[in-house]
């Protein structure tokens, strides 16, 4: 009878297959919790740049609508100033069929015929010293004048100014000196205007008018006006006629005497050789009378 020898389980290679098995399993669990870490730091990443993302946006809405609101501000006065444009416009065209009602010649390049208001069909052009003119049909210049009369774009601003009614004065300007200046120097060019202020000069002064004299002159125009305010607008007026006339007339300082005292005054002057639009330069001095300029 013979002997079996007993069967032997190699137990250390079972032992070896768990360990590579728990090892493998520690480093799956490794890996995914790195990914899982890598995944939350992106998480993050993502979070951080989309708060950052939506502060831009909000940002950008409150550009946009700041952007918006200049737009529609920029659009609003365009809209006024293209009122304001057509509203001249009309007055401009208004005063120039005014003018040529009453014998006037104006530049071609200053008027648009077409639409002006008259009640002739058509106006007449013709050259004049190298210029072209419009006027209504058979309308010789009144004073015979060797020269067409100015358009009013000729004139200078003081004049244009004191060309219009006190209604179209008001509505082309809020500025009460600037609608005295041109009364006042309505006053000085118009007889018909009762109350004028002007002193007749002498030498190299045609006309001029003292400070206080223009103070007086102004209370009796503007009703209520304190003499406070009143000096006020003494400086006002004749910086106001200064920008006007573009400097053709100017001031001086003058002493004067009162009660026996001395004080300097300014005064308003306008000299003899100034450029005005419409009128000539007379190179002789006038005879001095007892206003004249000292």
């Amino acid at each position: 009878m013979s002997h079996t020898p007993p069967t032997t389980v190699d137990v250390s290679d079972g032992e070896h297959r768990e360990n590579a098995t728990l090892e493998n399993l520690t480093r799956a669990i490794d890996d995914l919790r790195a990914q899982n870490e890598r995944l939350a730091d992106r998480v993050t990443e993502l979070e951080t740049t989309l708060e950052r993302t939506e502060r831009r946006v909000q940002s950008l809405e409150e550009e946009n609508e700041t952007l918006q609101k200049r737009v529609d501000e920029a659009e609003a006065l365009t809209e006024a100033t293209r009122n304001r444009t057509g509203a001249n416009k009309d007055r401009i065209e208004e005063l120039q069929a005014r003018e040529l009602e009453k014998g006037a010649h104006l530049r071609t390049d200053t008027v648009d015929e077409h639409d002006l208001e008259l009640e002739t069909e058509y106006l007449e052009r013709f050259t004049k010293s190298g210029r072209t003119y419009y006027r209504l049909p058979g309308t010789e210049d009144p004073l015979d004048r060797t020269e067409a009369t100015l358009a009013h774009g000729d004139l200078l601003p003081i004049q244009q100014l004191a060309r219009l009614d006190e209604d179209m004065r008001r509505s082309t300007t809020n500025a009460l000196p600037t609608r005295l200046a041109a009364k006042l120097w309505k006053a000085h060019t118009e007889s018909t205007v009762g109350d004028d202020p002007w002193e007749t000069g002498c030498k190299n002064i045609q006309a001029y008018i003292n400070a206080g004299d223009l103070k007086h002159w102004i209370r009796r125009q503007e009703d209520g006006i304190s003499d406070a305010y009143a000096k006020k607008l003494v400086s006002r007026t004749i910086d106001a006629v200064l920008e006007l006339s573009k400097n053709r007339l100017a001031v001086h300082r003058k002493t004067q005497r009162k009660n026996g005292l001395s004080y300097t005054e300014r005064r308003l002057v306008l000299p003899t050789d100034a450029d005005i639009p419409g009128t000539t330069t007379d190179s002789t001095p006038k005879t001095a009378d007892v206003h004249g300029e000292r």
